[in-house]
């Protein structure tokens, strides 16, 4: 006869209903695959009288998470935040309950305090929903991955952005009106903050980058450009040259100028040449690559939101801590041995297309050019940009060969300073390599 587990649920909004009626309508294969009954014994939510799911128990509802906590064997956390989330999670671990969380937030910045005390009680936490929704990548990197070395991942790890940049470039319309779409079909929060400033991706780079290199990284440590300033020009202009403009969470090992390793980490909209794998990404999915040295590229794709999806990676998570309970086994341990240190984002090498306003004069182009030599940044290609004749101003556009980031942010602040240019319009990097 199989064992019964206590199953908590922390949360019971989109991810948390679909958590409950998949270990509802699974049952009896889930006990067939873990060796347990998944029993669920309390579902802590703020607010007990609030509508909900006929698939919910009313009686298995509490607005007392603390004391749900310290009874059970299997502890889901989806509330979402760092508190009270983080003291619920430390309780779980103490009173020796596994934790399955989908919570980036609270592992982007307290990670290492929950890995230490999860060890120390010799229990697991589990995170695959942490990162890109339904996507195994965490899994991927933490075992897959767990005997190679990888030097590189780039990825598209917000489905709200990617949706919205997708519709830029496809349906032609402005930044506003695809937020506002993207929010009317639940794609993006009412406080679409989190993902249009670039912080939800800075959080699961982090996560992702800690594993993959070994050493702790915190959300801190991630410089974070959103995509609120990009608009239709830019799209088009981008599309003029045969690119996309994709948010990108990029972490990959570099070498400083005094020899050293690092980890160069950074999450910023970019340009991807249409054949990349990366720009067949589309609508709210997400997208993974990975450089691994003997594995070569691997690429990671799937749905990185919604309530079903979501639920399908935090369900695998909870079978794998379920076996483990069963088996008496452990899962995979936090590794941060390596500890590399985070390279100074002004060393990093990358590329640039500028479009600049300038006066339609001669001499205009040598002086831009000029300035693009004093700081040791060469052109790979100009272009005038298809505009109406006009007396007026010309728009040029450049891309820059690649150069430390410092040495391109002192060449653009120098170009605004000239005479002849009457506008810097756009700066957005290119990330073809």
């Amino acid at each position: 006869m199989s064992q019964t587990l206590r199953v908590a649920i922390l949360g019971a909004g989109t991810v948390g209903t679909e958590v409950i009626r998949l270990l509802h309508e699974q049952g009896a294969d889930l006990t067939e695959r873990t060796g347990a009954e998944l029993k669920i014994v309390g579902i802590a939510v703020r607010d007990a009288d609030a509508p909900r799911d006929p698939i919910i128990d009313p009686a298995l509802i509490t607005d007392d998470p603390a004391s749900l906590v310290g009874r059970a064997d299997l502890v889901v956390e989806l509330m979402g935040g760092i508190d009270p989330a983080r003291e619920l999670v430390l309780d779980a671990i103490n009173a020796g309950a596994s934790v399955v969380t989908a919570n980036k937030a609270l592992l982007a910045a307290h990670g290492p305090q929950l890995y230490e005390a999860a060890a120390a009680r010799g229990v697991d936490i589990y995170y695959e929903a942490a990162a890109a929704g339904a996507v195994p990548v965490v899994r991927g990197v933490r075992e897959s991955l767990a005997g190679d070395r990888i030097n590189r991942i780039i990825g598209i790890v917000n489905g709200t952005t990617n949706y919205i940049l997708d519709e830029m470039t496809h349906g032609g319309i402005g930044f506003e009106e695809a937020l506002a779409q993207a929010q009317q079909l639940g794609f993006a929060e009412a406080d679409p903050t989190a993902d249009v400033d670039g912080h939800d991706a800075a959080a699961k780079i982090a996560i992702l980058s800690s594993m993959a290199f070994h050493t702790r990284i915190n959300i801190d440590d991630v410089p974070v450009e959103g995509i609120r300033a990009i608009s239709a020009a830019d799209v088009a202009t981008a599309a003029e040259s045969g690119h996309v403009i994709k948010l990108l969470a990029i972490a990959e090992r570099r070498v400083d100028d005094q020899g050293r390793e690092g980890i160069a980490l950074r999450v910023y909209p970019a340009l991807l040449s249409t054949d990349h794998p990366l720009a067949t990404v589309r609508g709210a999915f997400n997208g993974v690559l990975i450089e691994a040295q003997a594995a070569g590229e691997l690429m990671f794709y799937g749905q990185g939101a919604g309530g079903a999806p979501t639920a399908s990676a935090v369900l695998g998570d909870v079978v794998s801590a379920a076996r483990n309970r069963v088996s008496g086994g452990r899962g995979p341990q936090e590794t941060s041995y390596a500890q590399l240190p985070v390279l100074d984002p002004g060393l990093v090498a990358t590329q640039y297309q500028l479009r600049l306003l300038v006066a339609d004069q001669p001499g205009v182009l040598a002086k831009v050019a000029g300035t693009f030599g004093e700081h040791g940044v060469s052109i790979q290609t100009v272009r005038q940009s298809q505009l109406p004749p006009t007396e007026g101003p010309a728009e040029i556009v450049l891309i820059t060969h690649r150069a430390p980031e410092a040495a391109l942010a002192a060449t653009t602040e120098a170009l605004a300073g000239l005479s002849s240019v009457q506008g810097l319009l756009a700066v957005t990097r290119v990330e073809d390599h």
